[in-house]
This record gives structure tokens, C-alpha cells and sequence, in this order.
């Protein structure tokens, strides 16, 4: 019999420390890849949230009076000290969330791209001046920060979600709470030792785990000035909807209905590897992972299908400790039954099954959340699945029979988070960049998710509110710009009143 995993007591991380729980309830963590509880988390109360808010809200202004060379400074040692932990990070990534190495190298590769651009807060932070604007005024703006912000992130990126939102806040003088997901909390603690390591001031930082009572209280607390929220779509609405009725900056970034467009004169081979990757990688558990092919005529449409089943069902599913996973379980046995629910109604509702996920030994017989790679063929704006996020491993084939129907279709989803086309044909891709309305758009990308120094975030049910994830937009939402007109006179100058409106004729 194989021995039980020893399951951990985990913390919050308040005022530079970690804090037991003390409102009595915990939440489980799991390893996806073996089903067992690995760990206990604490789901802080509403007085632990305002004791640590209240705890960065005292630790801010001394960050804020901080040189911001001196901020980008330990922002450096803390990146240093992230790739010199990697072996551990990555460990932790996989154990809380499934993933394969690689794809968790993959993750916090990109996350470091975050917390580059922080480093370079200085330049970003530059303001504007200008000489003699009338009067012998002189005008300038500058950038403050806001205060305590806080960071609300989801399970399928441990680490590369939260770099991104919480890097920038940090280097331009914030103080942030990061509310992480409690199926992996783990990542975000152990980042909170490296934090402390690089010598980031106690109540900077703060790692405050809970549930809805805890996210309810940073979103109606006044000390708390901006949210940054990843996550689906009905959550995002809700985070947005009541932090901006709270006097919040909102941004809340949902999920993603992801098309992949093919057209006839594209090579198919090539698109049927894009699409693998794309598409199952981290068991389909990405805001960006492409949920649908659309390729234009039948002709297209039947040799990629015949491409692509004999590439999906050589896919190997298993843990990240096998050699040759191509990818590993999703989040959480209510994932898995959801995906099959998903599955069966599509094939209910007159969906092809041209690979099917629920009939692997691994998904039948191990307690891990396993669901394999699932093709459904001859998809239809009428079945739910069509529109609907299903988050794991089940991908659609919608046929159209024009460039025209699939940016039609593309167009009238709600979601509206990310999209590309294969194509060699130029103007084929000037009018599919011009005419489709989504956030992201890529050109023979199968994942076109922008670099860190580039803004992210989708259109429409995608996105609420006005901000970014990733990209120069981070130092503009956790900042607020202060305008200064100032005229220095001398003792002999004379003054009189006015009653004019000011203008650059006085």
C-alpha cells in the first residue's frame, strides 16, 4: 500500500510573516496528478482581511517616499532571485496544479517577462514639464502611486498571473495583497519568502488566502484603491461590478471562446501542430487556449480532421513526474465531471466524436483528475458548447464555408478574448486583423498572447473595465497622475486680482 502524503498546515503572509489562521476554516489543496489532499489552507475572516490591509496600508507610505531606483532595485534581486529558485518553483507549480515541467518552466519564463519591465519603473514613471505655459507658469505631471492595491488570481497560472499583476504595482510604490487562488497557494507563498529575501519592506507584501469573505472585503474596503482580477467571465463581471459601486479601479479579466481560423491555401500540417499545442497544452486549462478550429471549405476541413486524429490520439496524458507527458490532469474532479458533462451534451446535441477524452484507462481508473484529448467534429452555433468556455481538454471543429462566415461567427461570441488565422494569403490577413473584434489577434500564432513589455487583455465579456494585464498599462492603472502649476514670484512684483478664467494671455 503506498504511503499517505503527509498534509501541510499552510499560512497567510502578513506584515513580512507568516500568519496561522484563525478564523477555523480551511480550504483543501490537491495534487491533480494523484486526487490526495496534499495541504489545508487557511480562508481568512473578514477581521483578518482588514488586519491586512490595515498592515500594508501602514507599511505604504514609507515605500511610496522610496527612491524608485532604490524600488527597481530590489525588484532586481527579486527576479534574481526567482531564476535562482526555479527547480523549487517549478516543483510547486506542478504539484498544485498539474502541469508538466516544462509547461511550468514555460510559465514562470513568462512571468519574469513582468517583472523585467518593473525593473525598468524609473522610465515608466517619467512625467512631463512644461516651461512657461503663460504667466511665466511652468506645468508638470507626475506619477504617484495609489496605495494598498490588490491582486485576485486563478489556479491555471500559479506564478506567471500573479507576476503580472503584482510586479508593476510593487516598483511603482504600492502596497499589494494578493488574494491567490486557493487551489494553489503554495507558489504564491513561497514567492512571498523571495520577496523578503530581496528586501522588499514588511506589509508590501501580503499573500492573504480565503474565499468569497476575503475577496469581499478587498473589494468594499475604502483602504483598498485598485483590484486586479483574472478568472471567468461571471466572476470578472461580479469583481468589476462591485469594486467600481466601492469607488475602485477595476480591472477584471474573464475567459476566452479562442478560434483558430484556417484557410485552404494554409500548410495543414503545420496548423495541426500549432493547434495540438495550442489547444490541449495544460490540459486546455488556459484563458487562451484555442477552443475552436474553423476551417473554410469541406476540403480543408476533412484532411485536417484526418490530420489531427491521428495526432491527438498519439497524445500521451499522464503526471508530470512521467517521462513524455504531453500533459497532465485538470484543476479539480468537479473540472473533470464538468468537462464530460460538456462532452456528453455536445454529442447529444448532434456533435461528431472524433477523439474521445472519457474512454482513456488513465481517466477511468486513476484518482488523478484525469480527461484526455477530445475532438468534437461538425460543431454548430446551436449546441451550447459552441459558445460556452469549457475548461479542459474538449476542443470543437465549427466548418464554414467562407472568410467572411467565420468572422461573422467569430464576431457575435460574447467572449471575446483571443483569435487567429493560418494563412499565406496577405490580404486574407489584413481583413481578418481589420474586421475582427477581439482583443488579441495573431497571424500564424497559435497562441497570440503578447510579450510582458505589450498590454493583454480581451474584448467584450473578456474584459471589465478599462486596464491591462501585462504590458506599459500596469504603471498607468496602479498610478494616479498629479498635475502641477506653480510661478515663483519675486518680492517687487506686482499682482493684482482677476476675475477672468486663467488662459496663457495673462
Amino acid at each position: 500500500m503506498a504511503e499517505s502524503v503527509a498534509i501541510k498546515q499552510l499560512t497567510h503572509f502578513i506584515n513580512g510573516k507568516a500568519v496561522d489562521g484563525k478564523s477555523g476554516r480551511y480550504g483543501d489543496v490537491s495534487n491533480p496528478s494523484t486526487g490526495e489532499i496534499i495541504a489545508k489552507v487557511p480562508l481568512a475572516s473578514v477581521e483578518e482581511a482588514r488586519e491586512a490591509i490595515e498592515a500594508a496600508k501602514t507599511a505604504f507610505p514609507a515605500w511610496r517616499d522610496t527612491a524608485v531606483a532604490k524600488r527597481a532595485e530590489i525588484v532586481m534581486r527579486f527576479r534574481n532571485l526567482l531564476t535562482e529558485n526555479m527547480d523549487r518553483l517549478i516543483e510547486l507549480i506542478c504539484t498544485e496544479s498539474g502541469k508538466t515541467k516544462e509547461d511550468a518552466k514555460g510559465e514562470l519564463t513568462r512571468g519574469l517577462e513582468s517583472v523585467d519591465l518593473a525593473i525598468g519603473a524609473p522610465h515608466l514613471l517619467k512625467g512631463e514639464y512644461s516651461v512657461n505655459v503663460g504667466g511665466q507658469i511652468n506645468a508638470y505631471s507626475a506619477k504617484y502611486p495609489l496605495g494598498v492595491v490588490a491582486a485576485i488570481s486563478p489556479f491555471n497560472f500559479p506564478i506567471m498571473v500573479p507576476l503580472a499583476q503584482t510586479s508593476m504595482a510593487v516598483a511603482v510604490g504600492n502596497a499589494v495583497i494578493l488574494k491567490a487562488s486557493e487551489k494553489v497557494p503554495m507558489t504564491a507563498l513561497f514567492v512571498s519568502e523571495l520577496w523578503k529575501e530581496a528586501g522588499l519592506p514588511d506589509g508590501i507584501w501580503t499573500v492573504l488566502n480565503g474565499d468569497k469573505v476575503a475577496v469581499n472585503e478587498l473589494l468594499e474596503n475604502p483602504a483598498v484603491h485598485a483590484i486586479s482580477f483574472v478568472g471567468s467571465t461571471p466572476v470578472a463581471k461580479y469583481i468589476y461590478e462591485t469594486g467600481a459601486k466601492h469607488g475602485k479601479r477595476v480591472t477584471a479579466l474573464g475567459g476566452g471562446k479562442n478560434n483558430m481560423v484556417v484557410m485552404p491555401d494554409a500548410d495543414l500540417e503545420q496548423v495541426a501542430n500549432a493547434f495540438i499545442g495550442a489547444a490541449y497544452g495544460a490540459a486546455s486549462q488556459r484563458c487562451m487556449a484555442i477552443s475552436t478550429l474553423m476551417p473554410v471549405g469541406e476540403e480543408t476541413a476533412d484532411r485536417i480532421v484526418a490530420i489531427l486524429k491521428e495526432k491527438i490520439d498519439a497524445l500521451k496524458v499522464g503526471s508530470y513526474e512521467e517521462e513524455g507527458t504531453d500533459f497532465g490532469p485538470v484543476i479539480s474532479n468537479e473540472s473533470k465531471q464538468s468537462v464530460i458533462e460538456s462532452i456528453d451534451q455536445a454529442e447529444k446535441q448532434g456533435a461528431k466524436v472524433v477523439c474521445d477524452g472519457r474512454s482513456l484507462d488513465i481517466v477511468k481508473n486513476s484518482n488523478g483528475f484525469y480527461i484526455g484529448p477530445t475532438l468534437l467534429d461538425h460543431i454548430t452555433p446551436e449546441m451550447d458548447i459552441f459558445d460556452n468556455e469549457v475548461f479542459g481538454p474538449a476542443r470543437n471543429i465549427v466548418r464554414v464555408q467562407s472568410l467572411e462566415q467565420a468572422i461573422g461567427l467569430i464576431n457575435d461570441q460574447e467572449l471575446a478574448n483571443g483569435v487567429t488565422i493560418f494563412t499565406n494569403d496577405g490580404h486574407a490577413a489584413r481583413k481578418f486583423t481589420t474586421e475582427i473584434d477581439v482583443g488579441m489577434v495573431g497571424v500564424n500564432v497559435p497562441i497570440p498572447i503578447p510579450v510582458g513589455y505589450h498590454n493583454f487583455a480581451g474584448f467584450k465579456g473578456s474584459r471589465f473595465g478599462e486596464g491591462h494585464m501585462f504590458g506599459p498599462d500596469q504603471a498607468r492603472f496602479y498610478t494616479k497622475t498629479k498635475t502641477v502649476s506653480e510661478r515663483w514670484l519675486t518680492p517687487s512684483e506686482a499682482t493684482t486680482s482677476t476675475f477672468a478664467f486663467p488662459s496663457n494671455n495673462d
